[in-house]
């Protein structure tokens, strides 16, 4: 949660040294989820078309999707805004928001903040009214129902932080398990316009409340500190394999007992590579880039004297 990493800090770092710290965080897998996402379009045995394309319009597309410019120009890929990493739609909103906070919500009493909180909250319904749902976000005719979406959850968990919205309780991580997968299991209706606002608007927001208010083993919290570290470098790196996946059932059409196997396995797979991807890859950069960044820090500091 961005307010509880920075609030205390961003005063004394400044703006430039919050942005920097944001890129060395965020940057080094939306560029490497991009090149995943380049040689499975490019080498996908499934299927794909890459020979339509030429290769001005393939590194264009390319260096727009390192870069969080959107440009949906690929057919093969749904035409999303960041055709070799779709995932990236929201690391685009994400850096948005960090402007924002950094320039404005990080100064904002929390009045404001829930003013600004209800506004997004209204937004996010108007936009689940007008669409059906909120899947939108990653296309360019739903891009701007991407900026509803990171509007509400973020000024809701800045909201929760600095409200000390924590609630104390023995669920554990199987309670808490259990009240996150009735989210997942609500079914798909005509219904979705106002189901949707109301888990997003309450629900999730409820729930992180428990989780940060909950009391776990220490070997439950080592599980849960894993799959916090791994969260991002597996949402960044697992969208390559998506679009392969959908290819091939596409062209095979396996039974179910199939499918069922190669889902399984290839969870267990794409896991393991975001794991390795952390430990060889971002993990790696990321001090490295931290490491620069501070002796640049301290060489200003020793001129300033």
């Amino acid at each position: 949660m961005i307010g509880y990493a920075y609030d205390d800090r961003i005063g004394k770092m400044g703006v430039l040294e919050f942005f920097k710290s944001r890129l060395i965080r965020l940057h080094p897998l939306v560029i490497l989820g991009s090149a995943l996402g380049l040689l499975a379009f490019l080498f996908d045995p499934f299927g794909g078309h890459p020979e339509l394309y030429g290769t001005g319009k393939i590194l264009l597309a390319f260096l727009c999707s390192v870069l969080l410019i959107p440009f949906p120009a690929i057919a093969d890929r749904s035409f999303n805004l960041f055709s070799f990493n779709a995932s990236a739609w929201s690391l685009f909103w994400e850096y948005v928001a960090n402007i924002v906070y950094a320039f404005v919500l990080y100064r904002l009493r929390r009045g404001y903040l829930l003013l600004l909180t209800i506004l997004a909250a209204v937004a996010l319904c108007w936009v689940a009214y007008r669409s059906g749902n909120l899947l939108g976000g990653w296309s360019g005719p739903t891009f701007w129902d991407g900026c509803a979406r990171i509007s509400y959850s973020f000024l809701a968990g800045l909201l929760i932080y600095r409200s000390n919205l924590i609630i104390k309780n023995r669920l554990g991580f199987i309670g808490l398990a259990i009240l996150l997968f009735l989210a997942f299991i609500m079914p798909f209706s005509k219904w979705n316009f106002l189901s949707e606002p109301l888990v997003v608007l309450f629900y999730f927001p409820f729930l992180v409340s428990l989780g940060a208010g909950a009391t776990l083993s220490p070997g439950l919290k080592k599980v849960c500190i894993f799959s916090g570290k791994i969260s991002y470098p597996l949402y960044m790196t697992h969208y390559a394999v998506l679009w392969m996946f959908g290819n091939y059932y596409g062209s095979h059409k396996p039974g179910t007992g199939q499918l069922a196997l190669i889902i399984i396995v290839s969870l267990i797979l794409l896991v393991a590579f975001a794991y390795l991807v952390m430990v060889v890859y971002d993990i790696p950069v990321r001090r490295y880039l931290s490491k620069k960044r501070s002796e640049g820090l301290a060489k200003r500091e020793t001129k300033g004297f």
